[in-house]
C-alpha cells in the first residue's frame, strides 16, 4: 500500500533486524520440524548435556522457543551482562549459553533470553551437522522466499547468531512475515508444518499478559482478561518480530496486513501502539 525511506535508505539497502532475527530461527526449526528432523516436545539432547544425571537433559525444543527453559541468564544491555558477553566478547555464543546451570524447573517461568536462541542455532548445527548448516538458511529459506539479500553472521564457532544479527533489505524481511501470513505457504508450496503459524503465536504460559509466543512477540493479552495487553488499540491477533532497537515486523491476519517499520530509535521513545493502531484503523 505504501512505503517510505529516509535519506541514503532505499529498497536495496540491507538492514540489521536485532531480535526479529529470533523468528528466523522459529521458521528454520519449523522446516526441519517438518522433515521430521525435529520434535519440539522431546529433550534436546545437546552435546554439551549428555550426560544422564544432567538436570537440562529434561529442556525440550519447546521450552528454549518459549523462553521458559529454565537456564540461568541476564539479559540487560547496559551492562557487561551474559547478553552482551555472548554477543561482543565470546568466541561461541550457543555454546557460553548452554553452558549455564539450570536456575528453576523448565516451563515454570518465562524469562527473555537471547542465549536460548544461540541455543536452537547451535541445536540445528547439530542436528544436520557443519556442512549442511552452512548453507541451510540460504536453501531451505531464503532462496525458496526470494530474500535474496538475507544473510546471518556467524560467530567465531560458526554458528549462526540467531538472537540478533541477521540483515536484510525492508522488503525482504516483509516477504519473511507474509510467509507466516500466508499460513507457511509459499507460491503453492509449504515451507513450515500446517499449524506452526498457530503455534507460534499461541501464548507462552509463564507470559502474564500474553505478550510471547514461540520467538515472536504476541498482542493476545491477559488470559480472563484480554483488555490487558501490551497494543490495546491494535488487535489482539496481531503478533510480531521485535528488533532491539525499534525495528518491527506485525502481522495482524484479522486486517490483512503486515506492517514493518526499520527506524533505529532508543527503547521507549516511538508510540508503535498509535503507530500500529492508527493504520490497523484504516483498514476494514
Amino acid at each position: 500500500i505504501s512505503e517510505r525511506y529516509s535519506k541514503e535508505y532505499d529498497k536495496n539497502v540491507p538492514q540489521l533486524g536485532w531480535s526479529m532475527s529470533k523468528s528466523i530461527i522459529n521458521g528454520l526449526v519449523g522446516i526441519l520440524v517438518k522433515e521430521g528432523r525435529l520434535d519440539i516436545h522431546e529433550p534436546v539432547n545437546l552435546s554439551i548435556w549428555n550426560s544422564v544425571d544432567d538436570p537440562r537433559n529434561k529442556i525440550t525444543l519447546d521450552h528454549l522457543l518459549r523462553m521458559s527453559s529454565g537456564l540461568e541468564w541476564k539479559e540487560i544491555y547496559s551492562y557487561p551482562s551474559d547478553a552482551n558477553r555472548m554477543l561482543f566478547t565470546l568466541p561461541s555464543t550457543g555454546g557460553f549459553a548452554a553452558e549455564h546451570e539450570l536456575g528453576i524447573k523448565p516451563n515454570s517461568e518465562w524469562y527473555y533470553s537471547s542465549g536460548t536462541s544461540n541455543i536452537i542455532s547451535m541445536l540445528i548445527k547439530e542436528t544436520i551437522g557443519d556442512e549442511a548448516y552452512l548453507n541451510f538458511p540460504d536453501q531451505a529459506l531464503f532462496q525458496i522466499l526470494g530474500m535474496h539479500s538475507a544473510f546471518i553472521e556467524k560467530d567465531a564457532s560458526g554458528i549462526y547468531v540467531g538472537s540478533s544479527f541477521m540483515w536484510a533489505t525492508p522488503r525482504d524481511w516483509v516477504r519473511y512475515a507474509l510467509l507466516f501470513y500466508n499460513q507457511g505457504i509459499w507460491n503453492g508450496e509449504r515451507i513450515i508444518p500446517e499449524n506452526w503459524v498457530e503455534y507460534s503465536s499461541t501464548p507462552t504460559a509463564g507470559a502474564d499478559i500474553g505478550q510471547y509466543g514461540a520467538h515472536f512477540w504476541l498482542n493476545a493479552g491477559e488470559n480472563a482478561n484480554t483488555s490487558n495487553r501490551f497494543m490495546p488499540k491494535v488487535p489482539n491477533d496481531m503478533y510480531s518480530m521485535n528488533g532491539f532497537e525499534g525495528q518491527r515486523v506485525f502481522i495482524i491476519p484479522s486486517k490483512k496486513l503486515v506492517i514493518l517499520r526499520m527506524g533505529q530509535t532508543p527503547a521507549g521513545n516511538f508510540d508503535f501502539h498509535q503507530f500500529v493502531g492508527e493504520i490497523a484503523a484504516t483498514v476494514d
